[in-house]
């Protein structure tokens, strides 16, 4: 996700509230996540975290468009941005775990399983050995059904992962959660012509199981 990842998706729906004084409008002015020392919140490969706001026209206008997005900005602008030195100190990583959805949830659900809990009990325990910036939850789903219920699934089951985060003292202005539906799988071309496009068809709802699974970033400094 992000930067080259993010050229092929949809600009990750986040608000950077994270410790910005001026509040919520002054955070929508950024078109990349910004963490609590006012630097872009990165994912574990460096590539930045952009905002729902973020239009290639939006990035040239924000600070940290050269750095994030230099191949897409007009030469000449970054050419005269110079090469701007990061803020020193030490940069926040992130740790991307990628959890089945089949863990957290029963077949077509958006309730989390106890054992779904447990899974993300140790998301918990991750984040409390950080300074904690940031957890990134992204829902996904199969092809199986309609789009626009797919897409709806996977956003309850993001916010229901927050929810239970938030439970157990992740503050909540430090979760951000997205649902991509069914737009991006993993499975590629492995579950074609295996029959029925539906919930009955036990062998394509096995076979496409990786393609229902919640993508949770946690980011912060040790």
């Amino acid at each position: 996700m992000i930067k080259k990842f993010a050229k092929n998706s949809v600009a990750v729906a986040l608000l950077a509230g994270l410790g910005v004084a001026a509040g919520m409008a002054q955070a929508q002015e950024r078109v990349y996540v910004i963490d609590q020392r006012g630097e872009v919140a990165t994912s574990g490969a460096g590539l930045c975290w952009r905002t729902g706001y973020w239009t290639p026209a939006a990035a040239a206008n924000d600070p940290a468009g050269c750095q994030c997005d230099k191949d897409l900005l007009p030469k000449e602008k970054c050419e005269a941005a110079g090469a701007k030195s990061a803020a020193s100190g030490v940069k926040p990583s992130g740790d991307k775990i990628t959890l089945a959805a089949d863990a957290l949830f029963d077949f077509d659900k958006a309730v989390l399983r106890p054992e779904g809990k447990a899974k993300l009990d140790e998301v918990v325990a991750k984040a409390k050995e950080l300074k904690l910036e940031v957890i990134l939850a992204v829902g996904h789903t199969d092809r199986i059904g309609k789009e626009g219920y797919n897409q709806k699934l996977s956003e309850k089951r993001a916010a229901a992962v927050k929810e239970y985060l938030v439970a157990k003292g992740i503050e909540a202005n430090r979760v951000y959660t997205e649902g991509k539906g069914e737009a991006q799988p993993v499975t590629g071309d492995k579950c074609k012509n295996m029959g029925p496009e539906n919930g009955r068809n036990k062998k394509l709802v096995a076979c496409l199981q990786p393609d229902r699974r919640v993508d949770i970033e946690v980011i912060g400094t040790k």
